[in-house]
């Protein structure tokens, strides 16, 4: 995984750190931008799965837009150099302070969630004079067959409009001076890896689609969301997503008519295996039935995993011949959810042998915290080390 340079590296620096990998970045970044430019999709870079500057700067040089859910996501968009016409702003509470700001800088469009987000952008729009470019985010009732608190599309999730509420949405969208409906917003959730799903979200868009069109309403975007997961299981075997296969589903059974834009925000799939969390252990300790590696890095570095359960493949760095035993892979934040991984089979390790967390560049970093007092978390950038 790492090359005998880096280790040399590792060697020298202060853990816990995030170790990102440039090369594959950039490798991913481009196998995503030749997929999606040969079907003439536009996609925009989720920043709240990771808006480190280095990250966000390649990402921007290779013409993506942006998709944030934060005045202060807009903000760094903005001072990292993405185009406002290509910036979309969603989230279900926009404060008047985060709208007034968006408006201010004529990003391309808000992703509203609820009526009253509709009559609160209005009435700030008209303020200044200004027209503001909305999508409509609809819930598809579409089951993302992923952890339930990432799942975003079904009718009681807090996310985007209720079906039931759309007539007299069309309707204020009408009556509403300050307002340009613009597309259709979707996002169903995250981590998904069975296709499939996205066949049935196709067959919505679809239906809601035609629904607008048949009342007279054109809709330029169709904006698809995200959501398509990475191998954490094999992160060297699988480094980089099937956007081939994911762009496919979209362009063979998503109705689009000639003027209409595929709009598409992704953020995990783009940024999860360039990064990993390099740890050391500080000590080991053998319980009745239990082995434990207590590292320096916890969940105040990485949440996923005390957050849902998540997994992350959890590796020794360096050579090794020795035999394995199963660990409970812990962190050292007083909280008994402070833990990485259960039963992980290991070599044989001792205090100050290096761990690696895999595919952490994605809701790593962004959801480190200060809790127990933690210092800020470090970085190494592959391309840094000589």
């Amino acid at each position: 995984m790492f090359s005998t340079k880096q280790l040399a590296s590792f060697e020298h620096q202060e853990t816990p750190f995030y170790y990102y990998d440039m090369s594959l970045l950039e490798r991913t970044l481009d196998a995503c931008s030749a997929a999606a430019e040969k079907r003439g999709f536009h996609v925009h870079y989720a920043l709240k799965a990771n808006f480190n500057d280095r990250i966000l700067q390649l990402i921007q040089a290779k013409g993506f837009g942006a998709d944030c859910v934060s005045g202060n996501e807009v903000k760094k968009s903005i001072e990292t150099g993405f185009k406002a016409d290509k910036i979309t702003f969603a989230g279900v509470g926009k404060s008047d302070k985060e709208i007034r700001y968006a408006l201010a800088h004529e990003i391309f469009a808000f992703n509203v969630e609820s009526i009253e987000e509709m009559e609160v952008i209005n009435a700030l729009a008209g303020e200044t004079g200004q027209i503001a470019n909305v999508s409509l985010r609809i819930n598809p009732n579409v089951d993302a067959q992923t952890h339930h608190y990432i799942t975003t599309g079904l009718d009681e999730n807090k996310f985007g409009i209720p079906n039931s509420e759309l007539e007299k949405s069309a309707a204020i969208l009408r009556e509403s001076k300050h307002l340009n409906l613009v597309g259709l917003h979707f996002h169903i959730g995250s981590q998904i890896v069975d296709l499939n799903v996205f066949k049935s979200l196709c067959v919505k868009v679809n239906e809601w689609k035609n629904w607008f069109e048949e009342r007279g309403t054109t809709i330029k975007v169709l904006n698809v969301g995200g959501g398509l997961g990475v191998d954490y299981k094999d992160p060297d075997g699988n480094p980089v997503t099937d956007f081939e296969a994911y762009f496919d589903i979209f362009d063979r059974f998503l109705e689009r008519n000639s003027h209409q834009e595929v709009h598409f925000e992704l953020g995990r799939a783009l940024v999860a295996q360039c990064g990993s969390l390099l740890s050391r252990v500080l000590y080991t300790k053998s319980g009745i039935k239990k082995n434990f590696l207590i590292l320096d890095a916890g969940m105040t570095e990485l949440m996923r995993p005390a957050l849902y359960q998540a997994y992350h493949k959890i590796e020794r760095v360096g050579e090794s011949d020795q035999e394995e035993i199963n660990y409970d892979v812990v962190g050292p934040i007083c909280e008994s959810s402070d833990c990485f991984g259960k039963e992980v089979p290991l070599p044989v390790s001792k205090r100050g042998d290096l761990i690696a967390i895999r595919t952490a560049g994605a809701y790593g970093e962004v959801m480190s915290s200060h809790y127990n007092l933690r210092e800020e978390i470090r970085y190494v950038y592959s391309d840094e080390i000589v």
